[in-house]
């Protein structure tokens, strides 16, 4: 067993470029689908596609880097992590360079959707992995303090970021960016040390088929469920199920003692099992709020996107600030992280639960902003502790295989966020949209009838605006009685989804009670190193 690194060696000053470049990739990774996201019209208004070739773009990119994150960290130890994070930067590229060329929807889909989904599969564990064995210590935490505050502005951020360009220059400026900031990162990558890799170096083949299945089925399945598309419930089993079937696997190859994806010792661990959990968790709260506030900005307050951008950044702001002060105490060891990450759960629980009396009664964004503040505060300290509580401990020889597992569970829970929260807000919308217009005495019975049926066809969330004008040709009467439903049903059906956030950040909260103190050096080297609980 490799003895523990001092951490206040001073022969190994903190390399604050390295920390920036890194942070400015994860920057990108996260920003690309938002900046996608919003310019879905401009893109097909301009190469002449259509938006659900496009939308059919954007859930295959999630679906392949989801597919092959696990493969991509195993195959980061294969051909060195340095290279793994090189080649995931060249697909990235590629990607937003396609974007910025593309004249019809195929070299986005070949380019963008496969090539960055492949690159994304890359780049998120063997980042992680070169933060592990490029900095030690307090300076190791507060890189991944720093990458983590990155990812999180970048998600809040990017919607506003991307419409902004969008609107008021062009959606291929945004992706040149991107391309240009890779281009700036690929340039210090002389900065980046390699971490070798001792262990078997055979691909686990039918381990990494599982992985396909289990992820991609899951994955898949969430998309399917955003989108309101059929055989949900199977393609979620099948994904279950290949998961089951992995770990099946390599409980089997351990014993065996064959070349493995993954060592099942990562998830017999106490502290790295509620890490990962934790961090999805902290997704699934950031998600779900990341879908619920811009819809009730929008669609309630009547908000335009960059309106309701500058209402959101009280949170994003308050996060990273908070982020990279926290990161200072995250290399520490002890009860120090495992407080503050209690103090982070906490804190967004309460933020959130905030803003639930607040969605009724509230008539412009500065309503939240002290809510949001709050909130922010909570999502900063997670940032900032998470990634190295997880990881810290880990040896080198594990470390693409953790980040792997930490990247697909921070993935999953972020996608599981957007889609749940979402779905049952519009279910909620649906029921109580119904209920008051079958309770309505102004409502005709063929109205109350046909009101039903459309909500259970396609349920959306309408502003009083929109609605006003689809209603033109009804008597005056029945279109105040439906309006005033609409305005009564849409902020109860907003404070329904707003409890899969508040109920993730509430569940973050009583897991952090059983969170063992975070040991005070992490060991290096062998696989002995690896803290287990």
């Amino acid at each position: 067993m490799a003895a523990p690194r001092d951490d206040a060696d001073p022969a190994e000053p903190f390399n604050g470029r390295l920390a920036l470049l890194l942070a400015m990739a994860m920057f990108v990774l996260v920003v690309d689908t938002s900046i996608m996201n919003v310019s879905i019209s401009a893109v097909v208004r301009d190469i002449g596609a259509t938006v659900s070739g496009l939308q059919s773009a954007i859930a295959l990119e999630a679906l392949v880097s989801a597919a092959f994150i696990l493969i991509g960290s195993k195959i980061g130890d294969l051909i060195g992590r340095k290279r793994a994070y090189v080649l995931g930067l060249l697909g990235y590229a590629a990607g937003a360079v396609a974007m910025t060329l593309a004249q019809s929807l195929v070299p986005i889909i070949i380019f963008w959707s496969l090539l960055g989904g492949l690159g994304a599969s890359l780049l998120l564990p063997s980042m992680q992995s070169l933060i592990h064995g490029n900095f030690e210590g307090k300076s190791q935490a507060r890189v991944y303090a720093l990458v983590g505050a990155s990812a999180a502005i970048a998600a809040a951020v990017g919607p506003l970021l991307g419409g902004f360009i969008t609107t008021f220059l062009s959606w291929r400026v945004a992706f040149a960016l991107e391309a240009l900031i890779i281009a700036v990162v690929l340039l210090g990558i002389g900065l980046v040390r390699d971490v070798p890799y001792t262990g078997p170096r055979t691909l686990d083949v039918v381990g990494a088929g599982l992985s396909i299945v289990g992820m991609g089925g899951i994955v898949l399945g969430i998309l399917m469920w955003q989108e309101g598309g059929e055989y949900v419930g199977a393609l979620l089993v099948i994904g279950a199920a290949g998961l089951a079937g992995l770990f099946y696997w390599l409980v089997r190859r351990e014993r065996l003692e064959r070349a493995m994806l993954l060592d099942p010792n990562l998830f017999r661990s106490k502290p790295f099992r509620f890490g990962a959990t934790q961090q999805m968790l902290q997704q699934i709260a950031l998600g779900g709020t990341m879908i619920v506030l811009p819809i009730y900005l929008q669609m309630v307050l009547e908000y335009n996107a960059m309106q309701a951008g500058l209402s959101i950044a009280p949170l994003s702001l308050t996060m990273f600030a908070i982020a990279m002060l926290a990161g200072k105490r995250a290399g520490k060891g002890g009860r120090g992280p495992v407080v503050l990450i209690r103090w982070g759960f906490g804190l967004l629980s309460v933020g959130l639960l905030a803003i639930v009396p607040v969605v009724p009664r509230a008539d412009s964004g500065w309503w939240l902003l002290l809510p949001l503040v709050v909130a922010g505060c909570g999502l900063g300290l997670l940032v900032s502790q998470l990634n190295n509580y997880t990881l810290s401990p880990i040896s080198d020889e594990r470390i693409s295989e953790a980040a792997g597992v930490n990247s697909a569970a921070g993935s999953f829970g972020l996608s599981f966020g957007l889609a749940f929260a979402g779905a049952i807000m519009l279910a909620s919308l649906s029921l109580v949209f119904t209920a008051l217009a079958t309770s309505s005495t102004v409502l005709p019975p063929e109205d109350q009838q046909q009101v039903a049926q459309v909500l259970e066809e396609d349920a959306q969330i309408l502003s009083n605006t929109h609605l006003e004008e689809l209603l033109a040709g009804q008597p005056e009467e029945i279109r105040e009685e439906i309006v005033g439903i609409n305005t009564a049903a849409r902020p109860i059906a907003l404070q329904i989804a707003l409890l899969i956030p508040i109920l993730a950040g509430l569940s973050g909260l009583v897991i952090s009670f059983r969170m063992a103190p975070m040991p005070e050096a992490r060991r290096s080297g062998s696989g002995d190193g690896m803290v287990l609980g």
